[in-house]
């Protein structure tokens, strides 16, 4: 018998168009002999909204995009709670959400409350890996080395911005990445090399979130490794990406086609089993489980975990599922492992007792 997914996409985010993006290439790789999919779209102004099923894959973006008075029922979360549907018994749900008000636990807690397994990562893992911050401070707890970094709130830089300025100057070198803290995509992502584009750079990221973090630039080579597992996480061969940009911005990833994605990467055996370990204390220390993709910066034999990302892209040419594919097994093999993981964790969950002896 087929499983029923909800492929959930879309969401109330500035990574909303990307979100799109990768729902429409999943439809194209995953097995329509396996499952059974419905579409349920979030619009921008956050209101869920369920397609018919799909019988053939998304032939553009346009064909996942649904409005609320044209959806049925008239509300997602109808449909989930109406158990007594037959049609709304889902076996899985398949987030396919980036960024805020998706891939930062929000969702994921709703799923936890009405039981229903999804793929990726929990509530906690979801959280702490979006907010740039907390990831940090964790990999910090775990001795995981980093490139400097300040941080601050909206109320702090109101309040006294040139203070904030000043310890930026103080504790990091030039150039600087200012970041929202909760974003993916490189979206709000500015470099400052003096302290006027330093200013300039917090004011576009406030624009994004009300929480900054300003990192030291470093120069070295950017590194990426996918993770894939629960308890047992296993880890990819290393990607390279080398940007024709200053960085890799939301342009170079999803428009213009300019970065070139080295895969596997040319380090040495030690660095690669460095590079290893340091993602899966990364999983650890998050209780991540499905896939997380760690990003590293690498300058001789010298590694530095920049981030992790919970719900990595995942469209066929994106870094996650190419490293995969080079370290075995296709993009719709990947999406099997993904629904069986989700699957697999939710059983486990089943076993939990919520009463007292």
């Amino acid at each position: 018998m087929k499983k029923r997914v909800g492929l959930l996409y879309g969401g109330k985010s500035a990574e909303h168009e990307v979100s799109l993006t990768t729902a429409t290439a999943v439809t194209k790789a995953i097995d329509f002999d396996k499952y059974e999919i419905i579409p349920i779209y979030i619009t921008l102004e956050g209101e869920w909204c369920r397609g018919p099923q799909l019988t053939k894959p998304a032939e553009s973006i346009e064909d996942l995009i649904f409005k609320k008075e044209t959806s049925k029922p008239n509300h997602i979360i109808e449909f989930i709670l109406d158990q007594n549907q037959e049609q709304a018994k889902f076996d899985v749900i398949f987030p396919l959400l980036h960024g805020t008000n998706g891939e930062d636990g929000t969702v994921q807690g709703l799923l936890e409350v009405l039981n229903l397994p999804y793929v990726g990562n929990g509530v906690l893992a979801s959280s702490a890996g979006m907010d740039k911050v907390v990831m940090k401070q964790l990999f910090g707890v775990a001795g995981l080395k980093q490139v400097p970094f300040v941080h601050f709130i909206r109320h702090e830089w109101e309040n006294n911005h040139e203070a904030i300025l000043d310890r930026c100057e103080n504790e990091l070198k030039y150039p600087m990445f200012v970041k929202p803290a909760n974003l993916g995509s490189s979206v709000g992502i500015s470099k400052a090399s003096n302290r006027e584009e330093l200013e300039n750079s917090i004011q576009l990221a406030l624009k994004y979130d009300r929480k900054i973090v300003v990192e030291e630039g470093i120069e070295a080579r950017e590194i990426e490794m996918a993770v894939l597992g629960n308890n047992d996480p296993k880890v990819s061969v290393p990607g390279e990406i080398k940007p024709t940009t200053e960085f890799y911005d939301y342009d170079s990833k999803y428009k213009d086609g300019s970065t070139t994605l080295i895969i596997p990467a040319e380090v040495s055996p030690e660095v690669e089993e460095n590079m290893r370990e340091m993602a899966i204390a990364a999983f650890k220390i998050l209780d991540c489980s499905g896939l997380v993709r760690a990003d590293f910066f690498v300058k001789d034999q010298e590694i530095y975990i920049n981030e992790v990302n919970t719900m990595p892209g995942f469209t066929p040419v994106s870094m996650y599922p190419l490293l995969w594919q080079n370290t075995g097994g296709s993009y719709t093999e990947l999406i099997d492992t993904l629904i069986e993981l989700a699957i697999s964790r939710h059983e486990e969950k089943q076993q939990l007792q919520y009463k007292k002896d």
